[in-house]
């Protein structure tokens, strides 16, 4: 499988805080508009988020992972090329099952699981019921949050075609977004210019006028409501074809769950199956608020015509945390462990970003590069603490010298 031009590659270092070390910052203010594109609907794509800028990178003593030398002034086009040389070899000596199979068994396990969760909930007992709400939780967020994550990078499969049904049906059907706007947003905003303020700098997440108790532990159980909302007013950039796609998927998908509880499950009021529908949805709403913030915002932030080159501004911008087996499953590697691996090459499949986790994370270290890692307990804690400084206030420009 060939990896995308827009893949980018992350270094490895070490952090104190769950911050970058070292690093100096300057504060400044910036709102660059971004320049060269227009949305989904438009005629114009944005290139710059699809590739990455050659440039130089001071190392010194790097040595490559086969412990060769290196000058210490080394042309950031060719540690890209490297790496993306490292990982190819990976990629093309895996197998069908390595590269699509694994995560696309995921998901149909999960699809395989729902008929037993809607049955469960048929039970007047509570162990059964809950059972039911934990197993629909658990299938709706993998989905949702995977299923439509995969599909947003066409990483299910090797085919555009398909590639294209998948992320209508994860995206629109199981998740009542509209795919034009989720790609966009996410690819070549999110992806193109991360941690870039007044681009891709995670500022969507933000909500200043809550309080940190009730943006991190109540408003998480508003997403199953909020979500639809925020596409429904999307809707308004693209064209017509693609908002009626989207609102014919988008009931259908409502409809669907609807019905099963009140005929498999046996609801007999409308409230009640809506009620069973807002518990099911939310069940990981929280984990899925605090991933996204945790792993870019409190990183190092850049003004759009002061950024560093790509290597450097997603070694830096980006974070990864530790393993989870709730979480691997639900959202999956590329969001939770792997996601400065899924930053260097997001065209890649969550199995396939945690098999070139190892030798990324060693690239990286060797070229004396950041490689953010920190747990889930500490960034939450990080947040509850400086939350007016994270999530309220502007956050600062970094200034990085000496790298370009």
């Amino acid at each position: 499988m060939p990896l995308e031009d827009e893949d980018p590659v992350r270094p490895s270092g070490r952090q104190v805080n769950g911050e970058v070390s070292g690093i100096p910052r300057l504060r400044g203010t910036g709102d660059p508009s971004l320049r060269g594109t227009t949305a989904p609907g438009g005629s114009r794509t944005d290139v710059m988020a699809e590739g990455w800028e050659p440039g130089p990178v001071l190392g010194d003593g790097d040595v490559t992972p086969g412990g060769a030398p290196q000058p210490a002034w080394q042309p950031e086009e060719a540690l890209m090329t490297e790496l993306s040389g490292l990982v190819q070899k990976v990629v093309k000596s895996s197998s069908w099952w390595e590269r699509h199979g694994m995560d696309i068994s995921i998901l149909v396990c999960s699809f395989l699981l729902l008929p037993a969760g809607f049955l469960c909930l048929r039970s007047a007992h509570a162990i059964p019921f809950l059972a039911g709400v934990l197993t629909l939780g658990i299938v709706h967020h993998t989905l949702t949050v995977k299923g439509s994550h995969l599909a947003s990078h066409n990483a299910l499969t090797e085919s555009k075609s398909w590639g294209k049904v998948w992320a209508i049906f994860f995206i629109e059907l199981c998740s009542a977004f509209t795919v034009e706007q989720a790609t966009y947003n996410h690819v070549k905003i999110h992806h193109g210019y991360t941690n870039i303020i007044g681009l891709g700098d995670s500022s969507t997440w933000k909500l200043p006028f809550l309080n940190r108790y009730v943006y991190m532990f109540i408003a998480p159980l508003a997403v199953p409501i909020l979500t639809p909302l925020v596409a429904l007013d999307l809707l308004r950039n693209v064209e017509w074809k693609a908002a009626l796609r989207t609102l014919c998927c988008m009931f259908l998908g409502f409809y669907c769950h609807y019905w099963l509880l009140l005929h498999v499950s046996g609801f007999q009021s409308l409230w009640s199956a809506l009620l069973c529908m807002l518990l099911t949805r939310s069940l990981l709403a929280h984990p899925y608020i605090h991933v996204n913030i945790f792993q870019h915002i409190g990183l190092p932030m850049f003004a759009a015509d002061r950024k560093p080159k790509r290597i450097h501004l997603m070694s830096l911008g980006v974070l990864n945390l530790p393993r989870n087996p709730l979480l691997d499953w639900s959202f999956g590697h590329s969001l939770i462990s792997c996601h400065v691996e899924h930053h260097l090459f997001p065209s890649l499949s969550d199995n396939m970003c945690l098999k070139i986790k190892p030798i990324v994370s060693q690239y990286l270290k060797q070229k004396k590069l950041p490689y953010n890692e920190d747990t889930y307990s500490s960034r939450l804690w990080l947040f509850l603490q400086r939350y007016e400084e994270l999530m309220v206030h502007a956050p600062p420009i970094t200034e990085l010298v000496g790298i370009q």
